[in-house]
């Protein structure tokens, strides 16, 4: 049993080497459909959006990982949430960066008045008080249940802000306030030829590197535990 899981383990790793890199190499050399405005620019959908998808997958890890510190699974849970939320919001700061980028080339400035940018920077703010609030509290135990309880009335809330209501205003972002998404007007396949596997990829990479974080706050745990 461990060797099958060792096995499947090395597999996800190999896997994820192999789509980062492709995702890497196809989305900066692969020819790209010349649209209006976007241009080469469109080479970020690989990079800037996978982002987005690796920090929403990894701060519902975190936000499950809080409901089990609440069903009595301890400082373990609390470190795991902890960590997928660190990562998560690591890849959101790389979302922010890489769509300023994008927005220069295709908007002309590195940040406009838009609704998806603006809850989206409201949502990262409420995190960063996420890690603030943790800070601030000495005794450990307490520090999990009130950062999970925070974790969770925080989740939804964010999901709302980037999801909801830039869909409901108007927004130069596409795919909201009535803008159409790529998919609407794009049928060239090789964007979602490299764009697919660069979400698998990107995602995957955000949890071997949680996963990394993780062995080493659980290896400090042990080391508290026994000390104590």
């Amino acid at each position: 049993m461990v060797k099958t899981s060792n096995n499947i383990q090395f597999a996800r790793k190999i896997l994820t080497v192999v789509l980062v890199l492709y995702a890497i190499i196809a989305g900066l050399t692969w020819p790209v459909p010349q649209l209006p405005i976007l241009e080469q620019s469109i080479r970020n959908l690989y990079f800037h959006v996978p982002m987005w998808f690796g920090m929403i997958a990894l701060l519902v890890a975190s936000a499950y990982q809080s409901y089990l510190v609440l069903s009595g699974k301890g400082l373990f849970a609390d470190a795991k949430s902890n960590t997928y939320a660190s990562i998560g919001m690591l890849f959101g700061i790389i979302g922010i960066l890489t769509g300023m980028i994008w927005a220069k080339n295709t908007w002309g400035a590195y940040w406009v008045s838009d609704p998806k940018l603006n809850s989206a920077a409201i949502g990262m703010l409420m995190y960063a008080a996420y890690f603030v609030l943790r800070g601030s509290i000495e005794d450990d135990y307490q520090k999990a249940r009130i950062a999970a309880i925070y974790n969770l009335f925080c989740f939804p809330i964010f999901m709302v802000l980037i999801f909801v209501i830039p869909r409901l205003t108007d927004s130069l972002h596409p795919g909201n306030g009535g803008n159409p998404g790529f998919n609407q007007y794009d049928l060239d396949s090789r964007l979602r030829m490299v764009f697919y596997p660069a979400v698998i990829g990107w995602v995957l990479l955000g949890f071997w590197i949680a996963e990394i974080a993780i062995r080493y706050k659980s290896l400090q745990l042990k080391k508290w535990t026994k000390s104590a």
